[in-house]
């Protein structure tokens, strides 16, 4: 017999989990009280959602579910923006939560809040364990649920008085559960069905999303598209599954995409949507795209095929074993005119001013990535900084990060600091604004106290940039809520009080020379832009 909180990290280490990412307190202290005897290593964060956002860079990283914790009431609610940010990245996290006693769950007790209720709209699955004895099973499952199928967050809340109960310790060695059966194999008559119609397609185009990076089939999509021909676009989660200078990789599409790609979905007649959940900010007229084009969906989760676009043929299951089968089944083709007409809009070359005293953050982000290694984590965050990244970073075999779904501000620094953890021998960079990093800088003292060397570029125009284009583009320029200047702290000086090495440019000139300084840097370091106040997305 053993305690149910020593339980639940026998549990972790059943599943084979190394680090977690939380900030304790009094509902869930009997947890911690037993973590200190395990070898799983904790690091604390200093926010909880940071602890999500965390976890969330660590699991896209290794693939396997990552774990983040918090206590009850504020702690469980902070974690709350950092649980929807991975369902709609469909990305699989174990979230523990302490809960007040059992016995005054619903009085409004001290720090007492609804946390499986108030997830419930953004969870693949939560548990409010009642009875310790089914606490190993709720473990196994949790874990099964998150990693299987489309990836998710799943919530387990553990009151105080169950952690402290004994149970007799017995961990599951498989799962059970009758109504929860993902598809893998795909329906052979629909891939049949799929053959066909890019056997008689003179214009087909390959969209990529992040589900093929979810189902590890990066190489099967480019053994695919390779053999056949086809070209490929990607949507913003799955930037990094072609490298970028490939010759049928024609880049982002959407509404902040690239022409190429954009073009290629315009004049494409048939388009085999992989893994890509056809979000507004990708297809902005579905309706009228599945009228001219025919539309092929493969996808492990059924409730996405047809929601947002008529569909032509649906393909559910996994996408890597979908892939081998349909490069086993379609025979080698050449697409020369419409490789070359899409080639020729990709390889012209953008013409681009420098603004004195500014750095020119596209250019900034080219050079930079020319420097950085081939294995590269590139974690961005959310505004014009994103897209810069997503156009402008040269990918050549790393990972790309970033809250897609969401929209996540302050993300990409927890999110690098998992990311660091789940593969130690990758650099890892992450970009943000001066508007996302304030709600992230706290992290630094994590990044210190961890000793994690990961690198972060500052992009800094003393606004919210992107609200100021939208406000300029749809607002008549009433330019209200963005300047931030004001309050803007010395962000060199503020890296530096907490130890790490940073450095400000304002020229491309003193840019290039501190991105060498960056990358043979093997300790932290933040790197500010200077970057013109007007400088738009595009």
């Amino acid at each position: 017999m053993i305690k149910a909180a020593e339980a639940m990290v026998k549990c972790l280490e059943n599943e084979g989990v190394k680090v977690v990412f939380g900030y304790p307190g009094a509902a869930i202290c009997p947890f911690y009280d037993e973590l200190t005897h395990s070898d799983i290593r904790h690091v604390l964060v200093r926010r909880e959602d940071n602890a999500g956002h965390a976890a969330n860079g660590y699991a896209r990283i290794s693939g396997k579910p990552a774990v983040c914790i918090a206590t009850s009431g504020p702690g469980a609610t902070n974690l709350l923006t950092a649980i929807a940010t991975a369902y709609a990245d469909s990305v699989p996290l174990v979230c523990i939560t302490g809960q007040v006693s059992t016995d005054q769950i619903g009085c409004d007790v001290f720090q007492e809040v609804d946390i499986t209720g108030a997830a419930e709209p953004f969870v693949k699955n939560s548990y409010l364990i009642k009875d310790a004895s089914q606490l190993p099973r709720i473990f196994k499952e949790a874990f099964y649920i998150a990693g299987t199928g489309r990836n998710g967050p799943v919530l387990i809340d553990v009151p105080v008085d169950i952690q402290q109960t004994m149970i007799d310790f017995q961990y599951p060695e498989k799962v059970e559960l009758r109504t929860y059966k993902p598809t893998v194999k795909g329906n052979s008559f629909q891939i049949k069905k799929v053959c066909e119609a890019l056997k008689i397609s003179e214009r087909p185009l390959i969209c990529a999303g992040g589900g093929v990076i979810s189902a590890k089939a990066c190489d099967e999509l480019r053994a695919l598209a390779e053999k056949t021909r086809i070209p490929v676009v990607s949507t913003m989660m799955g930037l990094g599954i072609f490298p970028s200078a490939h010759p049928l990789y024609m880049g982002m599409l959407g509404m902040h995409g690239v022409r190429t790609a954009n073009e290629a979905v315009s004049k494409c007649d048939t388009m085999i949507l992989i893994g890509a959940r056809v979000g507004d900010r990708a297809v902005r007229s579905p309706k009228f795209l599945a009228e001219t084009t025919k539309i092929i969906h493969i996808d492990v989760d059924p409730a996405e095929i047809g929601k947002n676009m008529h569909v032509d043929i649906p393909l559910v299951g996994d996408c890597k074993h979908i892939l081998q089968e349909l490069t086993e089944k379609l025979g080698s083709a050449e697409r020369a005119d419409w490789l070359a007409e899409l080639s020729e809009v990709k390889n012209t070359v953008p013409k681009e001013d420098e603004t004195e005293g500014y750095v020119n953050p596209k250019m900034f982000i080219r050079k930079l990535s020319a420097k950085l290694s081939e294995n590269t984590i590139c974690v961005a965050d959310v505004g014009q900084n994103q897209i810069w990244t997503c156009n402008n970073f040269q990918f050549k075999g790393g990972r790309f990060l970033t809250s897609g779904g969401m929209g996540t501000m302050g993300y990409s620094v927890p999110a690098a600091v998992g990311a660091k953890f789940a593969s130690p021998d990758s650099e890892v960079v992450a970009i943000c604004g001066d508007g996302s990093f304030q709600m992230q800088m706290m992290e630094l003292a994590t990044i210190v106290q961890e000793k994690i060397p990961v690198k972060i570029i500052l992009m800094r125009n003393n606004r919210l940039g992107m609200v100021r284009e939208l406000q300029t583009n749809l607002y008549k320029d009433n330019q209200t809520a963005i300047h931030i200047a004001d309050g803007n702290p010395d962000f060199v000086a503020l890296a530096e009080a907490y130890g790490i090495r940073a450095e400000r440019v304002c020229t491309m000139a003193e840019a290039e020379a501190a991105i060498e300084h960056l990358c043979s840097s093997k300790e932290p370091y933040l790197l500010e832009c200077n970057v013109w106040r007007n400088e738009s997305t595009l």
